[in-house]
């Protein structure tokens, strides 16, 4: 379990998120949501110990997460950025051996290749292992990092916009993978999504930022409503719900 106790962040004199206090349910993938600005990448970089608070305290299972070591905590939570910065030549088999740096500092193990393996069979990159990752079209390239990502091997994994230009089948299959770290081997997902309709339709628990604060939290059911979803956004919504899921229609909301 997660737990933000009165956590904020500012920049100078620029409160971008205020005293937030939220749980993060472990073995489940929850979505934040909520307008540009409003401090959904901030909250996980927070969680992810790229930037520090300004007040407040981050726990994991009841440990501040200041208390552990840089590599310890590499061990825990896996982190991937919006948009990774990575200017070397890789392919992408040598892309998501990265993601056992915690562990072997480079010096790859026998049990390193093969967690390297099932990362890249898990995400169906087999037949892409020696592509260069600068050849890769934008999906197949998001692929390969969440493949380092899942090879980390950690309890925990945030994610900031991982279907960001993405087209649908690729959106998709990330989804899909996600749902299945958490339902195959109790992974704790935590990632920004823009997208209400993969967020509703995928996400056991959904967070929602408005203006630096909790607007508001809990399951699917009780986060995605008109009222709530038209008070976070300024939209007027149609929440229509089938066997297969939801659809939340703000396309051409009424005047």
């Amino acid at each position: 379990m997660i737990r933000f106790d009165k956590v904020g962040k500012d920049y100078g004199q620029k409160q971008v998120l205020g005293e937030v206090s939220v749980a993060f349910p472990g073995g489940q993938i929850t979505s934040l949501i909520g307008p540009n600005g409003a401090g959904k990448s901030t909250l996980l970089m927070l969680l992810a110990r790229l930037h520090k608070p300004s007040r407040g305290t981050l726990s994991i299972n009841g440990r501040d997460i200041q208390q552990w070591s840089q590599r310890d905590y590499a061990k825990q939570v896996a982190t991937l950025r919006q948009s990774p910065d990575f200017n070397l030549r890789l392919t992408v088999q040598e892309l998501v051996a990265f993601g056992r740096f915690p562990y072997s500092r480079g010096n790859l193990t026998a049990e390193d290749e093969q967690i390297i393996e099932q990362a890249l069979e898990f995400l169906s990159l087999i037949p892409l292992r020696s592509a260069y990752i600068d050849e890769l079209s934008g999906g197949q390239r998001q692929m390969a990092f969440l493949a380092m990502t899942i090879a980390q091997q950690t309890p925990y994994i945030l994610l900031d916009e991982p279907l960001n230009n993405l087209d649908m089948p690729h959106a998709v299959q990330i989804m899909r993978a996600l749902r299945r770290l958490c339902d195959e081997q109790g992974r704790t997902v935590i990632m920004v999504v823009h997208d209400i309709n993969f967020a509703a339709n995928y996400s056991d628990h959904i967070v929602a930022i408005k203006q630096g604060a909790l607007h508001c939290c809990g399951s699917v059911q009780q986060v995605i409503n008109p009222d709530q979803l038209q008070d976070l956004y300024g939209l007027q919504f149609e929440i229509l719900q089938s066997s297969r899921g939801f659809v939340c229609n703000y396309f051409n909301p009424s005047s």
